[in-house]
C-alpha cells in the first residue's frame, strides 16, 4: 500500500480542518461593523499557527459573525504571548511552561511589564512531548542527554515553548544550555552539515510533527536519542513527567529506538482578563461541542477530545496561582470541575 508523504499528510489534516467547519452562515452585520479578534501564535512553520488558522472559523461562528478573526504569526511563542499582553492581539499563544515564566518574570519575561494585562487561564488545547534528536551518521556520540551538554543544539526557535521546556530540563539535569539559533527550514541542512550537534523534535499528543520536522525526516535520515534512567530519575524527582511516544505514530521511518521518551508541556490560546466573559465562553463552549470533529481531522487533538474538562483543569493545575478567566470559569462551573481555591480574574487584573 502506497504511504502518503508526511508533509501532504500534514497539508491534508489542516485542510480537513477547514473543510470541517467551513459553513457558510449570515452575518449579522456588515463587515465595517465587525469587531476584531486577533489571535498571535508563533511562525508560520509551528504547528500552533496550522491550528489556529484552521480554528478562526469555529470562534466566528461561535460569536454570532459579530467578529472577524485574524492569525497573526510573530517569530516566537514568547512574542505571540507579548504581543497579546502589550494589545496588539487578543489571544496569545502560549503554554504552561510559559505561563509559570510569565507569572515568575523569568527568562523572555525578566523586567517585562505588560501594556495592558498579563494573559489569564482560558483553553487549553493539546499537550505537545519535547525530545532530542541527531543524524543517524552522528548517533554513535550521544547516548544520554547528557552528551549534548555544552554542545550547540537547535532547541526550536528562541523563545518557543519547547526551547523553554528544555531550558528548564537542563537547568534540573545541571547541563550546559547552548543554544544556536536557525531557521526552522534549514535542520536538515545543519544536522547534516554538523553545524548543531543535535536539534529538539516535538509531537502534538504523540502523534503530530511540526511541518520543518517533517520536511527533515523526508530529506535525511535521523536517530532519537533517550534521556538515560537516571536523568529520567532526576527530572522525575523534579515534577517533570517523563512519557513514552510510539515513534512510528509520528515518524515515517525508524529513529532507532522502540519507544522515544519526551518531557511533555501543554499548550493553551489565552487572553487578557479584559476580553469580555461571554465572548471567553462562547469560543470554549464551541470547542467543546466540536471536540470530535477537531480530533478527527486532527490526531493532535485527540487528548482533548478524550477529555476536554481534564485538560482544563491540568492546564489550571500547573499553575494554580495564575488567575482563571471568567469565561473559562463560567464553563468548568457548568461542568462541576470548579475547584473553588482558584482565582478568577477580574477586568483590573493586571
Amino acid at each position: 500500500m502506497l504511504k502518503a508523504r508526511p508533509g501532504f499528510k500534514f497539508a491534508v489534516s489542516a485542510a480537513a480542518v477547514a473543510a470541517v467547519f467551513a459553513v457558510s452562515a449570515i452575518e449579522p452585520a456588515s463587515a465595517q461593523e465587525r469587531k476584531s479578534i486577533r489571535w498571535a501564535t508563533s511562525s508560520v512553520d509551528s504547528y500552533g499557527y496550522q491550528v489556529a488558522a484552521s480554528m478562526t472559523k469555529i470562534v466566528e461562528d461561535a460569536l454570532g459573525g459579530e467578529y472577524t478573526v485574524t492569525v497573526n504569526p510573530y517569530p516566537s511563542t514568547t512574542g505571540a504571548m507579548k504581543a497579546a499582553m502589550d494589545g496588539t492581539a487578543e489571544i496569545g499563544y502560549t503554554a504552561d511552561v510559559g505561563m509559570t515564566q510569565l507569572y515568575a518574570g523569568e527568562g523572555g519575561f525578566k523586567g517585562y511589564t505588560a501594556g495592558k494585562a498579563r494573559l489569564v487561564h482560558t483553553w487549553y488545547a493539546y499537550p505537545m512531548e519535547s525530545f532530542l534528536a541527531t543524524s543517524a551518521r552522528e548517533a554513535g556520540k550521544y547516548k544520554c542527554w547528557s552528551d549534548f551538554s555544552g554542545k550547540p543544539v537547535f532547541f526550536t526557535t528562541a523563545g518557543f515553548m519547547n526551547w523553554l521546556n528544555f531550558q528548564r530540563i537542563y537547568k534540573t539535569l545541571g547541563y550546559q544550555f547552548k543554544p544556536v539559533n536557525i531557521d526552522a527550514k534549514t535542520n536538515a541542512d545543519a544536522l547534516q552539515a554538523g553545524t548543531i550537534a543535535g536539534s529538539v523534535a516535538y509531537t502534538t499528543a504523540g502523534r503530530s510533527l511540526a511541518p520543518y520536522w517533517r520536511e527533515t525526516e523526508i530529506r535525511m535520515d535521523i536517530r532519537v536519542i533517550n534521556p538515560c534512567p537516571q536523568e529520567v530519575a532526576k527530572l522525575k524527582a523534579a515534577s517533570l513527567a517523563v512519557v513514552d511516544i510510539d515513534p512510528k505514530a509520528a515518524f515515517s521511518k525508524d529513529v532507532g529506538v522502540k519507544q522515544i521518551q519526551g518531557v511533555p508541556i501543554l499548550f493553551a490560546y489565552n487572553v487578557r482578563p479584559d476580553m469580555p466573559e461571554d465572548v471567553v465562553y462562547k469560543m470554549v463552549s464551541a470547542f467543546y461541542k466540536n471536540k470530535d470533529k477537531l480530533a478527527q481531522a486532527d490526531p493532535g487533538f485527540t487528548p482533548m477530545a478524550q477529555d476536554f474538562v481534564g485538560m482544563q483543569v491540568q492546564g489550571i493545575n500547573a499553575n494554580p496561582d495564575i488567575p482563571v478567566h471568567p469565561g473559562l470559569a463560567r464553563f468548568l462551573k457548568e461542568q462541576k470541575a470548579w475547584n473553588d481555591k482558584w482565582k478568577i480574574s477580574t477586568a483590573a487584573t493586571k
